[in-house]
């Protein structure tokens, strides 16, 4: 009987041996197939430019086709649900702006996923949103704002309640101590027409589209949202310098696997998108599209995440933003 069971526990440690040799080996093999990157959102906006040009990079690295799978709709709730679903072994992965994970679990109550079936991997870039208002307001800095804010009724115009020009405006208001009516259309771009059109006073909106506008006098920028300046506008501050220490409403593109992924082939991605986010051609990209490099490691990405979930969910129960 004891020869019996020895020789169970060693063909039981033998089997168990193969398997982890077995594993080993199909991790560091990968990727040994073509890699899919779900991107929840439409193609050719800034998540499409930096993917791709980091991709580029990337390819020749790992020795396999990246292929870029656009799966938006209901506000990037169903692409972010099959990369949650997907097998966790590094041929799925999920890019998109940390905003899916840090604010739509506070906003739609009926999630088709759930957020701790993806990981962080890695916050790959940064970017702010840009206060512009109509020039004919004879503004010149966030405080002639908030005064002007304190005498009479305001508006603001954003990119569509939740969007990040929203949450910002809605925290600088909590900050600020001040009122401005919400006014919601279905992008940036319309929101902007009707900031320079006079119909709505001012904006938190996207750098790239304000830019050329602000340029051309037809708008006023007054701060950026972030923690640094923008590499666009240098010359304008950040809602920090310009008398709110301490606020800070930047925006990430964020690499996420499904729960489970080897922790090997994260590392083996993460260093190739890394090493790609930082060749001066692709920063370069990255900077025309009113973006930084950050490259954080997966602990960094999940400690910032983390942070950003709780400032946004403070945020949407003020406001009582929610949807369907």
């Amino acid at each position: 009987m004891n020869t019996r069971r020895s020789m169970t526990a060693t063909a039981l440690a033998l089997t168990l041996g193969l398997a982890s040799t077995l594993g080993v080996h199909a991790q560091g093999s990968w990727p040994d197939k073509p890699v899919r990157i779900i991107v929840p959102l439409p193609p050719g906006g800034p998540s499409d430019i930096v993917l791709r040009a980091a991709i580029d990079k990337m390819q020749p690295v790992l020795k396999q086709p990246l292929l870029i799978d656009n799966k938006p709709g209901a506000a990037g709730n169903i692409g972010t649900a099959e990369a949650a679903r997907a097998a966790p072994d590094g041929y799925t992965w999920l890019w998109t702006t940390d905003t899916q994970l840090t604010v739509n679990p506070h906003v739609y109550p009926k999630l088709v996923f759930k957020p701790e079936d993806l990981v962080p991997v890695m916050r790959a870039s940064a970017f702010s949103q840009t206060l512009v208002c109509h020039p004919g307001l004879g503004l010149k800095t966030v405080a002639d704002l908030v005064r002007l804010a304190k005498a009479r009724p305001l508006s603001y115009a954003s990119g569509g309640a939740g969007s990040p020009g929203h949450l910002t405006t809605e925290l600088f208001k909590g900050v600020a101590g001040i009122d401005m009516t919400h006014v919601p259309y279905k992008g940036p771009a319309p929101a902007m027409q009707d900031v320079m059109g006079g119909q709505v006073d001012c904006g938190f909106l996207a750098g790239p589209t304000v830019l050329p506008q602000v340029t051309a006098g037809k708008l006023v920028a007054l701060a950026v949202s972030g923690a640094r300046r923008s590499l666009l506008l240098p010359e304008v501050p950040t809602v920090a310098e310009a008398g709110f220490p301490g606020f800070d409403a930047t925006f990430s593109l964020v690499l996420h696997a499904p729960k489970g992924t080897p922790r090997p082939i994260v590392e083996s991605m993460t260093k190739a998108l890394g090493d790609a986010l930082r060749q001066a051609d692709v920063a370069e990209r990255l900077r025309l599209s009113d973006q930084a490099v950050v490259a954080d490691s997966p602990e960094a990405t999940a400690t910032r995440l983390a942070a950003d979930f709780k400032t946004w969910g403070a945020v949407v129960r003020r406001i009582g933003l929610q949807a369907d």
